[in-house]
């Protein structure tokens, strides 16, 4: 099996993604993913995931809800639908993480478009746009993959009201869900 590691430079992560189905034969995404230093994401909310996060080194925080907690090798936490959740690196060593996630639809290409856009230059700390082509990309990813990732900042209203419109106009420009990499190349 090829496997290719998806590289987020701005959010300090790497990803490798394999599709399987769980014992009722229904879909789930598996991540294993390496989180260096100063990496890590904004609370954000899945409506529909669930994520399992298990350690396998280093020693991450992970947010569920209003709680931080530091994970070591061979610990899990569980995030269920509608959980707002984040997690970060602030050791040294790099966090390796399994991760599974259940309704994983949209997941992978909303992490390959971020992840593409972040390596375009178009993204910085902690995920925001860098320039206009990184505005209309993160308009898209917003509106376009609402069903799986709901970003919490700006708040949702605000989104609709300002992202949704500018998302339109990336569309135009050739942003499509999923396809962020190949855009970005020409």
């Amino acid at each position: 099996m090829n496997e290719q590691i998806v590289e987020d430079p701005v959010l300090r992560q790497r990803y490798v993604f394999r599709s399987t189905t769980d014992r009722d034969g229904q879909p789930v995404v598996e991540l294993e993913m390496w989180v260096d230093q100063g990496g890590g994401v904004t609370p954000h909310i899945h409506p529909f995931m669930e994520e399992r996060f298990t350690v396998l080194s280093g020693r991450p925080e992970v947010l569920s809800g209003r709680t931080w907690r530091f994970l070591a090798a061979g610990e899990t936490a569980i995030v269920p639908p509608h959980t707002r959740h984040a997690f970060r690196n602030r050791d040294t060593e790099t966090a390796h993480f399994h991760v599974e996630v259940s309704r994983p639809e949209g997941l992978q290409g909303f992490l390959e478009d971020a992840a593409a856009l972040s390596r375009g230059g178009h993204l910085m700390r902690p995920g925001l746009p860098r320039s206009l082509t990184g505005l209309l990309g993160a308009a898209v990813l917003a509106r376009d993959y609402r069903d799986t990732t709901v970003l919490l900042v700006p708040p949702l209203i605000l989104q609709k009201i300002f992202l949704d419109p500018l998302a339109g106009l990336g569309v135009r420009r050739g942003f499509e869900p999923g396809h962020f990499a190949d855009v970005l190349a020409t």
